[in-house]
Order: C-alpha cells, then structure tokens, then sequence
C-alpha cells in the first residue's frame, strides 16, 4: 500500500501502482471525467502516472492554469496528427499551448486556406472519436534522432540535438500512428476534445527568426464542451469590435504608413490630444511627489551602454548608427533611459542628504522589436514611457518602493485600468543557457529576497514569473490583457543593486564613508501608446471625461 496526501491535506491508501487517473476515479465520475492532468509532489504529470508514496497529489481540470495547458496541447497534436494525415509530406515543428489555446507551425508547400482549416477539422473530429490514448514513451538522444530521421522530421531533429548535449533521455507520446517530440502532460485520450475551432492561419519564421524559413501557423482553442466554446467564440466577435488596431484607426486616433516604417505609428491630432492629456497628468502628479523632471538624448555612443551593460545584453534590440569596424564613434538611439538619468546624479558628489533622488522623464525609445510581434500600439518601434529612476540608500528601499506602487495604481485607477490588472514578481533564472543576466548568485539571491519581503509587507497579490527579470535586477510587472486575452506589461517597478556601482554613483553617507546607493527602475503609466490601445479596447472608443 501507498500513502497519497490529497488537496486539503487528507491521506489516503491506495495499492502500489495506482495511477492519479485511478484516484480522480475512485474520488468520483465527476472528476475523472473532468481530470486533464496532476500535479506530484508539485510537479505536473500525465494522470497515468503511477504515484510514488508519501507523494502530495493534485488533480489539474480545465478550471485550473496547468489543466487548460494540458488540454490545449493535447488538441495541438490532434491537429497535428490531422495535417500529417491530410497532407503526409508537411514537415512539423513545435505546437505549444498558449493563452486561450494553441498554435502549431507547420513547414507546408502549399499555402494554407480556410477551405484548408475546414478539411483538417473534419479530420480532427475523427481523431477525437477514436479516443487513441496518448502513450508516453523515452529514447535516448540518438536512438529519437533516428526515429526523428525516419520519419523525415529535420525540424525534430534539431530540436532533439539541441539537448543532446545534456544525454537525458528525449521524450515521445504516440496517439495511433502519429509520434511527437513532446515533455507532456497531456490528456489520457484524444475522445477528451469535446469542442475545438480553428481560428486563423498565419506566417511565422522558424524560432521567431526572420533569417529562417517562413512557415505556416495555424491557432486554435478547444474546450470541454460546445458550448464553452460558442461563448468563447461570441467573446472573439465582441473582441474584433473592440481591437484598438481596427477601431483606434476608424476614430481616426492613430495610423501607419508603409512609408514610415512598421512599428512607427503617427498619433492623429485625436490620438495626440489623448496622450498630451494623460502626458500632463502623470508629470504633474509625479512633481506633487517629490520627482525632478528630466530631459536627455535620444542617442548615446556605444561607450555609454557598454558601461550600463546594454550592449552586451541589448544590442541585437537597438537601432545601431555606425559601424564598429569603421567608425571611430558609434551611436545608438536609447532604448531605455537609466543610463542616461545616471548622469544627473553623477553630475557632482551626492551626500545621504540628497537621498532619495527621484527623476522622472516623459521618455521617448527606440526598440528593434522583429516584425512578426508587432501589433498596432501595443508593441511597436516607437514609444514614450513615463519612466523614472530612483537613487536611494538600502534603509529607503522599502518605503520608496511602496511609493512607486501607489503612484502606479493611482494613474491606472485614475484611468480605469487597474480593476482588470495582475502582477507578477518576475525573477531571473540562474540556468538561463543565454547568460542573460549580470552579478552573482548571492546578489541575485539578495535582490529577490529583498523584494519579496517588500511585496509581502505590501500585501500584493502576485504571480511568480522565472527567467522574466532584467538583467540587472528582479521587479515587478503590472500585467493587463488586450480584448484577445493576451498580457502585456503596463507598468514594471524594479529594483536594482548592480549598475550604480558600474556607473560609479557612490555618496557620502554621515561618517564620511564612499556607499553605493541603490536603484529603483520604475514607470508610473507605462508606455503611452499601449495605454491608449488599452483605453480604447475598455471603453469601446467612448472615453470618459
């Protein structure tokens, strides 16, 4: 016998080999026709996963995050598995759960069409009607490179050579004839589908990489039942009324040419009045509290980002002027305003008396974001930020932080905005493979300890997002979704134990001893544009007064 400790803390016995599938079974009907995965011990597994004893187990449904995860990648390899048996010579590459559903790329001769989508549906139900139990099953790296070879999968391939290196085990899950190159969990069988739809068809370069091939990505949702799905899809048609992209456009707010460039919207004197509007707002409220108004370049030489960092972490998302091999200067237009901040403070020898600085700028940037993720004002080339930077010392930390959140909800409030808004603490992850991140293990380790004790005396209510963090610092994102559903980062709070000490900003504390204060990233409203896309998807292009 085995002891399972379920949700609530009951223990329960059950025979050596049970499966948490078993459990939701003997738990009652209701939930095993509703289980999609579970989590052991923390840790989310397929439900015919036989339990360990002593473990905790949790039974995941389409109610939970993990379960919708489950359930949505499931309906991935259906269509998958419906696109190889229509159409045998398209190659796979990767098909992930996302919010509100799933993708899949697919590297296809022919154009995909709606008549297309019609016909891999069909196929789709068929698969859902023969249940096939999704089976999982582990090679080695080579033994799944050939497998992978044999079925002419040169994307799976490549992706299963990538952690070759490591020479863990590649896991499989097959359903009927079709195998995928797959970490799971997933659905016990594909008769768990109820209800699903096909969306849209769209381009999509191999790894978000334009020098790579374009494939075709087709979207999709699924949920348990029709008429989950039929209230979804009323929401989508509700949400296209609403696009800021189509109706901002109508209203005559903002709009593009191809001219000018993607990603570098032009505010039409509507648009423009809005955001002078919330522009005056936030630098008069930010001088009610205490913030020094700012004014700095556009651009800087490469020496001042390879100080902050930037260029080591950040050049492949600037707008680089010059050429390093051949000029003796090179230039960049800013994609953030620390650095430059950084030399108001620096401009004479601080004292702890002149703690905390707070300087605020109403700052336009420049970012090279890739074209396929740009979206009408949400993400774009060009913005203007309310950003500002806050030089302190560490016995200031707390109370200045608490500062900046009530400043960020004030503004969000003001607008309307925070009713819908969630944060997430975002950390940085230490087996990042990129070397993303600048300082050590201990500082990290300080930083983010540091501010979890700061969001807990706050009371703040947050999700924890790994590998999300500066590199320089953990913070906290204030999180809004567009009318899709998709989040985007309106506000961030960071703090920051690294840079000063790149830039030499030490002061003089009351002993007469040379510190380095801290620094507190922050935005008060976000980016501008954004804000106004978010504005008028919430009130349907009808602003309040």
């Amino acid at each position: 016998m085995i002891n399972v400790t379920l949700k609530g803390g009951e223990i329960r016995q059950y025979e050596a080999g049970t499966t948490a599938l078993d459990v939701a079974k003997a738990l009652g009907s209701g939930l095993y026709k509703a289980a999609c995965a579970c989590k052991i011990n923390g840790e989310p597994c397929d439900l015919r996963t036989a339990l360990p004893d002593g473990c905790e187990l949790a039974i995941l449904t389409f109610d939970d995050a993990e379960g919708k995860h489950a359930f949505w990648h499931t309906a991935s390899h259906i269509m998958a598995q419906a696109v190889k048996r229509l159409y045998p010579d398209v190659k796979l590459t990767i098909g992930p759960a996302i919010e509100n559903g799933f993708y899949y790329d697919f590297d296809a001769g022919e154009p995909l069409t709606p008549e297309t989508l019609e016909k891999i549906e069909a196929e789709m139900k068929q698969i859902v009607k023969e249940a096939l139990p999704l089976e999982r099953f582990e090679l080695s790296p080579n033994e799944a490179v050939k497998l992978m070879e044999a079925k002419n999968e040169p994307y799976k391939v490549e992706l299963i050579r990538e952690h070759a290196e490591k020479g863990e085990p590649i896991s499989f899950y097959k359903q009927g004839e079709f195998t995928e190159l797959c970490a799971g969990p997933h659905l016990p069988d594909t008769g768990r589908v109820k209800a699903f739809k096909l969306t849209s068809c769209t381009g999509a370069y191999w790894r978000g990489d334009a020098k790579n091939k374009m494939l075709q990505r087709i979207y999709g949702t699924a949920f348990p039942k029709q008429s989950e799905l039929d209230a979804h899809l009323t929401q989508l048609e509700e949400a296209k009324k609403r696009d800021h992209n189509k109706l901002g456009r109508e209203l005559e707010l903002f709009t593009t040419s191809d001219v000018i460039g993607q990603g570098l919207p032009i505010l039409l004197p509507k648009g423009a009045r809005i955001v002078q509007i919330l522009q005056r707002f936030v630098e008069d409220e930010e001088q009610k509290r205490g913030w020094l108004l700012t004014k700095t370049p556009f651009m800087a030489k490469s020496d001042l980002y390879k100080i902050s960092g930037h260029w080591d972490h950040y050049k492949d998302g600037m707008f680089v002027l010059g050429d390093e091999e051949k000029d003796d200067e090179v230039f960049a237009l800013r994609p953030m305003t620390c650095p430059f901040q950084y030399q108001v403070y620096l401009n004479r020898q601080r004292s702890y008396r002149d703690l905390p600085m707070r300087l605020g700028e109403t700052s336009t940037l420049f970012r090279n974001e890739d074209s396929g993720e740009m979206h009408g004002l949400i993400r774009v080339r060009q913005f203007t930020i309310s950003e500002g930077h806050l030089v302190l010392r560490p016995d200031q930390l707390e109370e200045e932080f608490k500062g900046c959140l009530d400043l960020a909800k004030y503004c969000l409030g003001t607008v309307g905005l925070l009713d819908k808004c969630t944060f997430r603490f975002s950390q940085w992850d230490p087996a990042n493979p990129n070397n993303k991140y600048e300082g050590t293990k201990e500082q990290w380790d300080h930083a983010q300890s540091v501010m979890e004790r700061i969001l807990k005396d706050l009371d703040v209510d947050y999700t924890i997002g790994i590998d999300e963090a500066a590199f320089y610092g953990p913070k906290l994102d204030i999180q809004y979704k567009n009318v899709y559903g998709k989040e985007d980062t309106l506000v961030t709070i960071q703090i920051d134990m690294l840079l000063a000490e790149r830039f030499g900003m030490y002061y003089i504390d009351e002993n007469g001893e040379k510190k380095l204060p801290y620094i507190i990233h922050r935005t008060s409203l976000g980016c501008y544009e954004r804000t106004l896309a978010m504005l008028i998807e919430k009130y349907n292009g009808a602003f309040p007064l």
